[in-house]
């Protein structure tokens, strides 16, 4: 059984669906971010979890009981918001074992849990500290100390590391991913950053217009959308219709191979940057290259087709050409994916 379990949760706002039968179960010791564009409906899964917004239609299970009737306080969870929410009038101390103090928890108690959690976090020694006198990065670990401290069956994190700047969130969700390794946290996550979401999650989930677009690994996402939609979302453009024919698909850039069991008939498919190979322009697809763009471990570089779309290829560091060349393009069967609706 999971720790979670949403049946068929349908939320309406505004004669709006929000969110739209949504099936969802995240297993105990998991970490599942929900990836999606603003007004996806993520973030009102989070809230509906939490209790904090009601559910027009469907189920919210923790550890196989029905929430309906369970009050937000009573749920058993952690949340944590982007913009922490911390008490500005309140130390380091004060704010970790606030959730402690509402269970009643005992001074000694209390303070054994906050260094506790402040070591685990990287704030030894934090307790007395003006939370108003901390970097972006130290309030982020302030409230996700928060969070943990009543030993929440579920830890919630409503884009917890959107007001980072990218060298410290990239730091800091290797470090988070170790943290709940190590306490076996249950955590449920929502984000519109897709590198945050695959480096992050046991499973990503993707949303679109309230519906669950895609659910799966980090790698089975990334290396097989399900869909255009998905495949956009995560910054794959070389898209083209196509028909399928045998162990072909016969496209606008010529002919793609694509793998043995493919559905025939017309479709549309995914060339994956990795999969366009540049040849002597005799050898291939005709192209100019039209732009490159620099990517720290590699170079993506635009390439225009005498017909069709242009096309984005992966190239080494010392490998790419350069702008206004012509080259010639082949396709790497491994890399193309058909697309689904």
């Amino acid at each position: 059984m999971p720790l979670l379990q949403l049946d068929s949760v349908t939320v309406r706002l505004g004669g709006r669906t929000v969110l739209d039968t949504v099936d969802l179960a995240v297993a105990e010791h998991r970490t599942v971010c929900v990836l999606g564009p603003s007004g996806s409906g993520k973030s009102t899964l989070l809230r509906v979890v939490a209790g904090l917004q009601r559910a027009d239609a469907g189920r919210v299970l923790l550890a196989g009981r029905d929430q309906s009737a369970v009050p937000v306080h009573r749920r058993g969870v952690g949340l944590m918001f982007q913009d922490h929410q911390l008490f500005p009038q309140r130390d380091v101390a004060q704010n970790v074992a606030f959730g402690l103090r509402m269970r009643g928890a005992r001074r000694a108690e209390s303070e054994r849990r906050v260094a506790e959690l402040l070591e685990l976090v990287g704030l030894p020694g934090a307790q007395r500290r003006s939370v108003g006198r901390l970097s972006g990065g130290e309030q982020q670990r302030v409230a996700l100390a928060r969070a943990l401290a009543p030993n929440p069956r579920l830890l919630m994190l409503d884009e917890p590391l959107g007001q980072l700047d990218r060298s410290l969130r990239e730091r800091l969700v290797v470090e988070l991913r170790t943290l709940f390794g190590q306490l076996g946290t249950t955590v449920l996550a929502v984000t519109h950053d897709q590198g945050e979401a695959f480096a992050l999650a046991d499973r990503v989930v993707v949303m679109r217009e309230g519906c669950i677009a895609q659910e799966g690994t980090p790698l089975e996402v990334w290396q097989r959308p399900a869909s255009e939609f998905v495949a956009r979302f995560l910054g794959f453009d070389n898209i083209v219709e196509a028909g399928v024919a045998g162990d072909v698909a016969e496209t606008v850039w010529g002919k793609l191979p694509v793998p043995l069991g493919t559905p025939q008939g017309r479709c549309r498919v995914l060339v994956r940057p990795g999969g366009v190979r540049l040849v002597p322009a005799a050898d291939g697809l005709p192209c100019e290259v039209v732009g490159r763009t620099f990517r720290g471990d590699h170079v993506a570089v635009l390439l225009r087709p005498s017909a069709g779309p242009e096309l984005e290829a992966s190239c080494g560091l010392g490998a790419a050409p350069e702008a206004g060349a012509r080259v010639g393009v082949a396709f790497a069967g491994d890399e193309v994916v058909v697309l689904g609706e």
